[in-house]
């Protein structure tokens, strides 16, 4: 048995190591939990296993830590958390996966209705139970950040609090809307209609070249995608038309981008686009729907940018009420675009350990005086 000294030393050296290299995600060990699933086919439902892969960071398993789930979203990875693995590696048991369909992390097949945001929050619940974790905060960015709330609705009793990056809780209390009516007002959304009604083709599209769909997407204030992308119902990349060669990821380095290449070129982008199917978006609101409850309980931190070519996500959580479910709701607003947790990482940091160290702090408080 180690010291308290001793692990002191060791986390000490652990420090002064990782400090003193750029984030190499190829360094880092992954775990893998074998987990149901569902495979939806028209009427029929078969009961199969996937692999899910994460990485585990628990620098001291003897010393209980809060554990942090932290949850990418779409074209993300479990790498894409890099800046906040750094930032809080020595004060949180960090568990990062690859979502279903992900990387190495596989699919039960059936893009269209075999993704659900229910299924994927599944798919955490395994993973927790795999690493031994029976509570956790999540953290989430893009559609990652729409799992972590319905996973705090699902089960309060597993994640104790949320942190969303980037879009607002989208609430399943209404009627449920179709893209198109969606795209009316936000334009830019136009991409997710190519991708539910022309699937196939655009599969093709993104997979044709996985470093030029990579660098399309991932762009910064500093560096932007032309006005015109994403605005297609036809075409994804097409708003690049006329660029031949698309400048490098501006946050990765060379290494960061070719790992990301790599892991897209496992599986491709197929089953990636399960967020934007139609049947997987109806079935995922028809769940909250039978359940009927929609509010979160939890504290939560929404983290909204303020240049996101997407859209406007202070506006858009107030047409979509998004406050009027979440009762214990902070939001804050800082710069950068759709990526700001790379692309800004100090900041996004800065806010994301005040907010942790305080709900931490309050429930440790609160397990004490029970």
């Amino acid at each position: 048995m180690l010291t308290t000294l001793k692990l002191v030393l060791l986390s000490l050296c652990f420090q002064a190591v990782f400090a003193s290299f750029a984030f190499n995600p190829r360094k880092y060990l992954k775990s893998i939990a074998t987990c149901p699933a569902v495979h939806r086919a028209g009427t029929q439902q078969n009961s199969v296993e996937i692999r899910l892969s994460y990485v585990d960071i628990d620098l001291n398993p003897q010393n209980r830590k809060p554990s942090l789930i932290m949850v990418h979203g779409w074209p993300g990875l479990w790498s894409t958390w890099s800046n906040q693995i750094q930032e809080f590696w020595t004060d949180y048991r960090l568990i990062v996966p690859n979502i279903r369909g992900f990387g190495e992390s596989t699919h039960p097949g059936g893009v269209r209705s075999s993704g659900t945001i229910p299924d994927i929050v599944g798919d955490l619940v395994c993973i927790l139970q795999h690493a031994s974790v029976s509570s956790a905060v999540c953290v989430g960015h893009d559609w990652g950040t729409q799992v972590c709330y319905e996973a705090a609705r699902m089960r309060p009793d597993l994640f104790g609090a949320v942190l969303g990056a980037v879009i607002p809780y989208l609430p399943s209390a209404g009627d449920f809307v179709p893209m198109e009516h969606l795209v009316s007002f936000l334009p830019k959304l136009g991409y997710q209609l190519f991708f539910d009604k022309n699937t196939p083709e655009a599969i093709a599209e993104l997979d044709k070249d996985v470093r030029r769909s990579i660098r399309a997407t991932l762009r910064t204030v500093a560096s932007p995608p032309p006005e015109e992308f994403l605005k297609s119902t036809a075409s994804y990349l097409i708003g690049w038309d006329g660029v031949d060669v698309i400048p490098p990821v501006p946050f990765f380095t060379p290494e960061e981008e070719d790992y990301f290449v790599e892991q897209y070129s496992i599986q491709g982008f197929k089953y990636t686009l399960q967020f934007y199917m139609e049947e997987n978006r109806r079935e995922s609101w028809s769940f909250v729907q039978k359940q009927g409850n929609f509010s979160i309980f939890q504290p939560v931190l929404s983290i909204l940018p303020k240049n996101d070519p997407v859209a406007d996500w202070a506006v858009a959580s107030k047409i979509l009420h998004s406050p009027e479910f979440l009762p214990n709701l902070r939001t804050k607003f800082m710069d950068g675009a759709h990526w700001c947790h790379i692309e800004h990482p100090t900041q996004f940091n800065a806010l994301m350990r005040e907010w942790l160290e305080e709900v931490v702090h309050t429930k440790t408080a609160q397990h004490d005086e029970l």
